[in-house]
């Protein structure tokens, strides 16, 4: 696993990442809207791959991004690679990549509702009052406390 300023990908790879995105949040998901936002600017990239195939890809924002909080976000796993630990090993990744940048500091997310229990493996818990809808995907809002 490796993360990446966008400035640092080339452009196979960039094609590779953005078509995994792409096709999980857009196609899948069958959600129409701007996947590509003004954070992957600012964001650092994680990409994991299986020899030299992209399986799974988060990103991470430092405080004062999206939130006030350190952040990360865009985590998926391609279909095949599904089941088999890349998820949790992405979120591990960029948790300590955050908590060793931010030692003091919560990390707040917005998770798709159905991954809420995913999330609370890690030690995230919900701080939504009730989930809302975000592109027609419920949603909830997460906090793990810092030191977590």
């Amino acid at each position: 696993m490796t993360f990446y300023r966008l400035e640092q990908f080339s452009a196979p790879l960039l094609f590779d990442y953005l078509r995994l995105r792409t096709d999980v949040f857009v196609v899948e998901q069958g959600c129409a809207y701007p996947e590509l936002d003004e954070w992957d600017r600012e964001a650092e990239h994680l990409l994991a791959f299986e020899g030299q195939v992209l399986v799974a890809c988060a990103r991470i924002m430092g405080p004062h991004t999206i939130y006030p909080e350190p952040s990360l976000g865009r985590l998926a796993v391609a279909r095949p690679y599904r089941h088999q630990g890349w998820g949790l090993r992405c979120l591990h990744a960029c948790l300590e990549r955050l908590q060793t940048r931010y030692p003091r500091q919560a990390i707040k997310i917005q998770a798709q509702q159905y991954l809420e229990e995913f999330y609370a493996l890690a030690g995230f818990r919900s701080i939504s009052p009730v989930p809302y809808a975000d592109a027609g995907v419920m949603h909830v809002d997460m906090w793990l406390e810092a030191g977590r």
